[in-house]
């Protein structure tokens, strides 16, 4: 099925539903009344798609948690057979509980999972992003701290539409967001590593916010290179006291914050080293990441 229309670059070009090209999604569907589901966004280059183990890896952790049955041999066949034609290519797949038999919240255990995975053009990265580095600013909105919920990529996103609603400067690339306790966790899209005294320092993630693919792929890297590195509670005064600071993200790798706030940072040398590291597995998805093959 096709829902490009004409000009219109940032539909997909391929959807399927269940597997197939014709099909509809019912209007009981709970991932629409309720968010119940999981998502993943995979980038692929040269007809494969990268990093598609740990996408895979992190979509049975959050289905098992979740209580949804998924069949992931069909979403990896599914995601390599769009990927295959394609020099570049962003795929989507959403798991979710299926239409509800019964209103309300409650399951009745006759539900069937609904699979949808979309294809749309490579998005055109802003290849200045990663040498110069990118404007960050603090948003408002906060997550709310709920630990069933914590590192899924589940499809309740309201709390990043209001971050984003927040700010309609195109040269802000993206927003921090902390948790209702005051915790930095992530950006609306992406999440957050900073520097201190030598040591790379990330937002634990076990209160709220999304375990992102290239985190771990950068905390991999960060091992295998002897770089000491740790996950912990950080808050603004963590931010404040940082020397480095980037983002990460699976389509755009990693991204320097050069401006937080109005305050001037630099891409320092550790950002840089990281960087060089992973440049062979963003530019090539047959390469693994870190160990992690494909």
């Amino acid at each position: 099925m096709t829902d490009r229309g004409p000009g219109d670059a940032l539909a997909p070009d391929t959807v399927l539903i269940n597997g197939r090209a014709t099909g509809e999604v019912s209007v009981l569907e709970r991932g629409l009344h309720y968010g119940d589901g999981l998502f993943e966004t995979i980038a692929c280059l040269h007809g494969r798609p990268r990093f598609l183990d740990l996408h895979l890896k992190r979509l049975a952790a959050g289905c098992a948690r979740l209580g949804l049955p998924a069949d992931l041999a069909a979403v990896a066949r599914e995601v390599r057979e769009l990927a295959a034609p394609a020099a570049g290519a962003v795929i989507k797949v959403l798991v979710t509980r299926g239409a509800a038999i019964a209103r309300g919240y409650a399951l009745t255990g006759g539900e069937r999972t609904t699979r949808i995975t979309l294809r749309y053009a490579a998005v055109e990265q802003d290849l200045s992003a990663a040498q110069l580095g990118v404007r960050v600013r603090i948003a408002t909105v906060r997550l709310g701290e709920n630990p069933a919920l914590a590192g899924l990529k589940h499809c309740n996103r309201l709390e990043q539409v209001l971050a984003r609603r927040e700010c309609s400067d195109p040269d802000i690339a993206e927003a921090l967001m902390f948790s209702s306790a005051g915790a930095l966790i992530s950006g609306t899209m992406t999440n957050v590593f900073l520097v201190h005294d030598g040591t790379l320092h990330t937002p634990r993630l076990d209160r709220c916010g999304v375990a992102g693919i290239m985190r771990e792929v950068v905390l991999t890297a960060a091992a295998a290179a002897g770089l000491p590195a740790q996950e912990r509670l950080l808050g603004a005064a963590d931010l404040g006291q940082a020397q480095e600071l980037f983002l990460t993200n699976a389509l755009s790798g990693i991204l320097p914050v050069r401006e937080l706030e109005g305050r001037v940072l630099a891409a320092g040398p550790l950002t840089r080293l990281l960087q060089e590291q992973l440049a062979p597995s963003l530019a090539n998805a047959a390469l693994p990441a870190g160990g992690a093959g494909e």
